[in-house]
């Protein structure tokens, strides 16, 4: 009696840890930085919620390399998953850059009325494109960042301006504002902007504090260019070979965690932005003159992405919809 109760005990052991799920995500974010102690936290309440059939080993700091080497890596199963700008998942789902046209949002009030109604629309796409994500993280309003003042289009044109490599909607747009932009890997800018292979940036002001960008620069030209959010990515491969219980308590854990890292990032922006300016950052107005470029521009530069189907007309309606209808309902109160 006592073999068989072992030998069972033997099988349940077994097949429980042949079960287990180690997932390996890979984020640039640093050891001991607020988004990786939330997300410790959840992982560890998962891994205890699972009775250990899942846990998670994190590769911070961009030691698995930059974004396209990451998404490699998930694609030959050396990683399962990523924390990611949305702009790293543009060549698997081109339309999760609708956020981050030029210059679509004037202030946080019509980045959440939007959210509000599309964030379920871009979780879904990233679906289906293979990818399962656990809600949106702001990563905020990025503004220019400068060695020299920008007060309008014909003095960024004068400046070195750095892309993401990966960003094909970024590369579009500043071409369109007559721009031959730099593209490099976020891991490279520093470097390049400490040597002056760069000297202009657009960012947040989370980012710009975060990566040290805002020691090599003294100006921000005060007009958000574009929204930046980030996505914790998943293979959705890699998903669907965990237990379908087990399943909903990873949704529900991480999904809870996004979205209190998505709120604590607005607050971090808002105190960021204050804190570049008592840092020596100077604030420069755009020249009221010439502010009507910056919306001729950017407007022609979304037109050319939909015609160079860099993004898609239909994503685009929606977005264009949502604006108008906050807009309208402003100007009525």
């Amino acid at each position: 009696m006592k073999l068989i109760r072992y030998t069972i005990l033997t099988f349940l052991f077994i097949t429980g840890a042949a079960n287990a799920q180690v997932l390996k995500i890979a984020t640039l974010a640093p050891d001991g930085s607020d988004w990786m102690n939330r997300m410790k936290a959840g992982a560890k309440e998962i891994t205890e919620r699972t009775d250990n059939r899942v846990s998670f080993k994190f590769y911070p700091g961009g030691v698995m390399g930059d974004d396209k080497a990451v998404l490699r890596k998930i694609k030959i199963g050396q990683l399962h998953g990523a924390a990611l700008p949305s702009g790293s998942l543009a060549p698997y789902y081109p339309d999760s850059q609708v956020y981050s046209l030029p210059l679509r949002f004037r202030s946080f009030d019509e980045i959440d009325y939007v959210r509000s109604k599309m964030d379920s629309v871009l979780i879904e796409g990233f679906k289906k494109s293979g990818f399962v994500t656990f809600g949106l993280s702001e990563g905020g309003l990025a503004y220019t960042l400068s060695k020299s003042p920008v007060s309008s289009v014909a003095d960024l044109q004068k400046l070195k301006v750095w892309v993401p490599d990966t960003d094909a909607m970024g590369i579009s747009a500043m071409q369109t504002y007559g721009i031959n932009p730099i593209p490099l890997s976020i891991g490279d800018v520093l470097t390049s902007l400490q040597t002056g292979l760069v000297n202009t940036v657009a960012a947040s002001p989370i980012a710009a504090i975060a990566l040290q960008w805002h020691n090599q620069v003294g100006y921000l030209t005060d007009l958000p260019l574009l929204y930046i959010y980030a996505v914790f990515a998943l293979n959705e491969k890699t998903f669907n070979k965990i237990a379908p219980a087990d399943q909903k308590i990873v949704s529900e854990v991480m999904t809870r965690t996004f979205h209190d890292i998505d709120q604590q990032n607005r607050k971090d922006n808002i105190a960021a932005f204050a804190a570049l300016q008592t840092q020596g950052i100077q604030l420069v107005e755009p020249n009221p003159e010439t502010l009507d470029e910056w919306y001729e521009k950017a407007e022609e530069s979304v037109n050319e992405m939909v015609s160079r189907q860099i993004i898609s007309a239909d994503i685009l309606h929606r977005l264009n919809q949502l604006l108008k209808e906050y807009r309208t309902k402003v100007a009525q109160k």
